[in-house]
């Protein structure tokens, strides 16, 4: 993946806050980030190649959530 994969993640995260602020579910976020993920993945790094599509938005959805969650734990701990 390249860099513009990369920089998603991070945009992915912050759909995810603001679906979380418009009443969505927590136990939610990782079934959404994962499809969200794949979508992205398809419309943006398949080039006519399916399955390597959703391969990578497999890859941006489960880094997404896994970031999210990071650092949510993370910030929990400090308080």
């Amino acid at each position: 993946m390249e860099y513009a994969g990369i920089a998603i993640i991070p945009l992915l995260i912050g759909i995810l806050e603001v679906l979380k602020k418009l009443g969505v579910s927590e136990k939610h976020i990782p079934v959404i980030s994962l499809i969200l993920g794949i979508g992205i993945g398809i419309a943006l790094f398949s080039a006519g190649d399916l399955k390597a599509g959703i391969i990578q938005g497999i890859y941006i959805g489960l880094s997404a959530v896994g970031l999210y969650s990071g650092t949510k734990n993370t910030i929990e701990g400090i308080k």
